[in-house]
């Protein structure tokens, strides 16, 4: 398989080759094995999610509720590490 990249990440890929003494090759192994790793996790998180919400373990919660929850924890923590 042959692959090709645009100027500017073709140059960012030699250069880790240079300093990490790795081939560009293997560079581009490892980083895709890593986001083929990364996807497996996350579609499996994703199923577990689904899982849950179908067998009714967790309940789902609107946009609007979840973000006001998110700004009240900001804010007591905000409060809480705030300097005498």
């Amino acid at each position: 398989m042959e692959v090709h990249f645009k100027p500017d990440v073709q140059a960012k890929l030699e250069q880790m080759a240079r300093e990490s003494g790795r081939s560009s090759g293997e560079l581009v192994e490892d980083a895709v094995n890593g986001y083929f790793d990364e996807l497996a996790y996350t579609r499996e998180m994703l199923d577990r999610r689904y899982d849950d919400l179908e067998s009714g373990r967790v309940k789902a919660i609107d946009g609007e509720e979840a973000y006001r929850r998110l700004m009240e924890k900001t804010d007591a923590q905000r409060h809480r590490h705030r300097p005498a």
